[in-house]
């Protein structure tokens, strides 16, 4: 790919005032939780991954993702709290660090209103406008009176002053499906009061939050909105609905800019079209920003799954929007930015839409990239990889999946002469099976640049060659990495024999017909990739399960959007199904099931049967290695776990050091083994 256009002619790359703040660019990092809070606070962590997009160039990081103002609104997800002001010292000096690398830096706040849980915080009753329950967050609220209208007011207003005294440059005062959408949204918006029936009715909290918020700031701060421009949903905010209230908003002169997403978030398929992951359209709701752009004179923001520049930059200038959201393409790659200015557009690690980031916040976890291991880790792992002090040695890495291509670009990165063996004819291991279908198919792309970083750094690339521990030992290395993955072991697994596997499917060289009945033990991708495939080639796909729920272990944006298209392949689902036995019957299987709960059993007669059980680590020639290694193969954990250099001498006459990674030790997942890669091999 050729390098992009120069600076000059970017629309990505224009200045921007947003009133008195001059913005370096048009590129945002809009506000999100990944939930590195402290007790409510933006300490360390927190801090420093905001300061690394702002080291990468980005225009504008806005933070504190729904930023919990009250104590009925609970940061159940790991938000922050600016409920009292102990949060502003935190604040100054999250603020002061993105400052000094250039960026603006603003706060988001909010009250949730239904959207959080009763049961955690202080457990108060959430309060919404009526007692309408939300799915995605499933609590009963309470239906707010006048009182807690005006303490909520007062709240916000409260919230605001610490975001100011923080020294942010501005506050953005979160609506979408939050408790000021809930008011606004007919959905939930039951009341017969001032505040419910008509538009005008709806709208009136908003307005007298913004107005309490302005008082509260004064004149000089930036204040935003981020506001609903079309629901989407029967019976929701029409677009027409949400056009009137922004000209409404806008004419009050008291809010500077809109950042404007479409959709009704309330379950879990909702979530899926707010934050699409791979799966879903990237951009789908640019029309409906481009929509309210025209209709008021403010600056437009939009946050919605625009994850790549070209996307971006057709935003700008067909002038849809004057601001673009690439919040989760800086989660992959925070130097996103610095790598457009200087003509690396290429080199851009991308954002492929896993979901990994957001799923694992809506899973009480903390936010990571599928295939960005040092995001959210910034204490510790580098974005940048530096040279070895004593570059030159040599590395050879054995295995070409994703963990053995971080491992070869990192070790090239240090300036050490890298070897990549790999058995097959190309690069890129389990991704090459995870990709197919159509749902996953963007997880390619993990590979693809991958494979171009280690092609660009030189690495000696020796494909189909089955590397034995003499074919190593003959490159005379200094440090060997074993990434060999692992292989589908259905030793343990009642009926393996007549049985196939997922990989055998995935892989090409079985296409089952018929029925088939789909075992799977694991509760992640693998299996719904494997099901869809079948039932595209023509296949009825029954999934069965000894888990609770299909997809057990998926967060709930891509559990979403796997079980829709799955459904919409006619594949069927059943759980709490264990299975107990294969056995031919005529030209067809029987395998029988039992239910985990109750331990009935059932018979099924398919045409055949599929098993996903992960995989079991390849790590013969890691065994054959161990007694040559400095250090028998050992990895010090303590090390590792602080970032330091996990080699130490175990066995003085050792020729190299030696380490296992990925799916080599335990079938986890591609972020594990690009984890393990990078940590292992960032200060040999």
């Amino acid at each position: 790919m050729s390098p992009t256009r120069p600076q000059t002619s970017d629309p990505l790359l224009q200045p921007f005032a947003l009133r008195h703040l001059s913005l370096r660019n048009r590129i945002v990092s809009t506000a999100h939780a990944p939930a590195y809070v402290e007790d409510g606070h933006p300490r360390e962590r927190y801090r420093l991954y905001h300061e690394e997009k702002a080291r990468g160039g980005i225009g504008l990081t806005i933070i504190g993702g729904s930023t919990n103002i009250a104590p009925d609104s609970p940061s159940v997800f790991g938000q922050l709290y600016a409920g009292d002001d102990s949060i502003i010292p935190w604040f100054q000096q999250l603020t002061d660090g993105v400052r000094k690398h250039g960026a603006g830096v603003m706060c988001q706040i909010t009250h949730m209103g239904r959207r959080t849980a009763w049961d955690d915080g202080h457990w108060l009753p959430v309060v919404g406008p009526a007692n309408v329950r939300e799915r995605a967050h499933r609590a009963f609220p309470k239906t707010m009176e006048t009182a807690d209208i005006q303490r909520v007011i007062r709240d916000f207003a409260q919230a605001a002053l610490r975001v100011q005294r923080g020294g942010f440059d501005g506050v953005e005062l979160l609506s979408h499906s939050h408790l000021l959408g809930q008011f606004l949204s007919p959905l939930v918006n039951r009341r017969e009061d001032d505040y419910g029936g008509s538009l005008n009715n709806r709208l009136q909290l908003t307005m007298q939050v913004l107005e309490a918020v302005r008082e509260a700031v004064g004149p000089d701060m930036i204040i935003g909105m981020r506001i609903t421009g079309d629901e989407l949903e029967a019976g929701g905010l029409s677009a027409e609905d949400c056009l009137t209230a922004a000209r409404q908003l806008a004419d009050t002169g008291a809010g500077d800019f809109f950042n404007v997403l479409a959709g009704a978030p309330y379950d879990d398929l909702g979530l899926a079209g707010w934050v699409p992951p791979m799966g879903m359209p990237a951009g789908a709701h640019l029309s409906v920003a481009a929509q309210i752009r025209h209709a008021v004179d403010i600056p437009i923001l939009h946050a919605g799954g625009v994850a790549d520049l070209a996307t971006a930059r057709e935003a700008l200038s067909q002038g849809w929007v004057d601001l673009i959201g690439m919040t989760r393409a800086h989660i992959a790659d925070p130097h996103l930015v610095r790598k457009l200015k200087d003509g690396d557009e290429h080199r851009i690690r991308p954002c492929v839409g896993m979901g990994y980031c957001v799923d694992r916040v809506n899973q009480g976890k903390d936010a990571l990239c599928g295939h960005n291991a040092a995001t959210g880790r910034e204490a510790r792992m580098p974005h940048r990889i530096t040279t070895s002090p004593n570059p030159g040695k040599t590395v050879v890495v054995v295995g070409g999946g994703p963990g053995g291509m971080e491992a070869a670009r990192v070790c090239a990165e240090r300036g050490h002469r890298t070897v990549l063996f790999e058995a097959s004819n190309r690069l890129g291991g389990q991704l090459t099976l995870a990709a197919q279908g159509t749902t996953r198919r963007q997880i390619i792309g993990v590979s693809d640049w991958l494979e171009s970083e280690v092609e660009r750094l030189g690495v000696d690339l020796r494909l189909n060659t089955f590397a034995q521990a003499e074919d190593i030992q003959a490159e005379d290395p200094d440090l060997v990495v074993v990434a060999t993955g692992g292989w589908p072991d259905l030793s343990a697994q009642a009926g393996a024999d007549h049985a196939i596997s997922s990989w055998d499917v995935l892989g090409g060289e079985v296409r089952p017909s018929g029925e088939v009945l789909l075992v799977d033990e694991v509760g992640e991708q693998a299996a719904g990739v494997c099901a869809q495939v079948m039932a595209q080639a023509g296949a009825t796909v029954t999934m069965i399960t000894p888990d609770r729920a299909i997809a057990h272990d998926l967060g709930p944006t891509n559990s979403a959007v796997v079980l829709r298209d799955l459904a919409r392949a006619g594949v069927g689902f059943e759980c709490f199904q264990a299975l107990v036995s294969i056995t031919p019957h005529g030209n067809r299987h029987r395998a029988v099931l039992r239910h985990v709960l109750t331990g009935e059993h059932s018979e099924q007669v398919v045409d055949a049967v599929v098993i996903e059980a992960g995989s079991a680590p390849m790590d013969g020639v890691y065994h054959d290695l161990k007694a040559a290694s400095r250090n028998l193969g050992q990895l010090d954990q303590s090390a590792m776990i602080e970032g330091r250099s996990p080699f130490d001498t175990l066995n003085p006459q050792g020729q190299f050091h030696l380490a296992r990674i990925g799916d080599a030790v335990a079938s986890r997942n591609v972020h594990a083994a690009l984890y393990d890669a990078l940590r292992v091999c960032k200060d040999f």
